[in-house]
């Protein structure tokens, strides 16, 4: 029988960490809290996690901070940031660094465990249920659905985050079609957009940095007003197991 995802949470405040304990017990998780960098590191050391919940402000240093850690040792795990609801800069900062989703203070709990939901349903690499899986080849690059895997024209991987990843598969899903922002939001988080809401942005120059894209061989296209669009052919294929 497979076991409920894990959950880690990080804040300094004891109200939210017995709050969010309780009630994502009750919706199916398991749930391990730490209050501080210190603390987290810790747990990070002596267990097995499948997405953190963490707090931007700690009392001991940053969540950023930590983020960016995790993004060396671990760069697969999945994070959601809670931020002050005008902390725009730490947002943007954190989806940077390579946070999956956030959700501003105040938050509903009911709100958190949706998109704990979503950020899980794109992240988990299921096996194939075959002996072949799905894949896609653009550009001499081959991604595998599957096994979330992605190599480059030399056959080396490239790391992509979970946020990155996601939003790669969208386009080459969906080759030559133009998608707005909302559109994209909506299919790799699950959420409407902010109209203040940058990731969308934010994921994409990431994406092309580390797709080594060249003014001269786009890989998306930029339409102003109306979102991006992959502009390189993509050929769907049988990745050998």
């Amino acid at each position: 029988m497979q076991q409920a995802p894990h959950i880690l949470v990080v804040d300094d405040d004891r109200e939210i960490r017995t709050l969010l304990s309780r009630y994502l017990d009750s919706q199916g998780f398991r749930v391990s809290v730490a209050a501080d960098k210190r603390e987290c590191e810790q747990k990070m050391a002596s267990g097995h996690f499948d997405l953190i919940v963490l707090d931007v402000m700690l009392p001991d240093g940053s969540g950023l901070d930590i983020c960016r850690g995790l993004r060396d040792q671990t760069p697969h795990m999945p994070v959601i940031l809670l931020t002050a609801l005008k902390e725009d800069v730490d947002r943007i900062v954190g989806l940077e660094l390579g946070a999956d989703d956030y959700l501003g203070k105040p938050f509903n709990p009911r709100e958190l465990t949706a998109r704990i939901r979503a950020v899980l349903r794109r992240t988990a690499s299921e096996g194939a249920t075959g002996p072949r899986a799905q894949g896609y080849r653009f550009a001499g690059y081959t991604l595998e659905p599957d096994t979330r895997h992605i190599t480059g024209p030399e056959g080396s991987p490239v790391d992509l985050t979970a946020a990155e990843f996601d939003l790669l598969q969208v386009f080459l899903e969906r080759p030559g079609r133009l998608l707005s922002r909302d559109q994209l939001l909506d299919l790799t988080q699950g959420r409407e957009r902010d109209p203040t809401d940058r990731s969308i942005d934010v994921l994409m120059s990431r994406l092309r940095r580390k797709l080594g894209e060249a003014p001269e061989r786009p890989l998306f296209k930029t339409v102003r007003n109306g979102g991006y669009q992959f502009a390189v052919r993509v050929e769907a294929v049988d990745a050998q197991p």
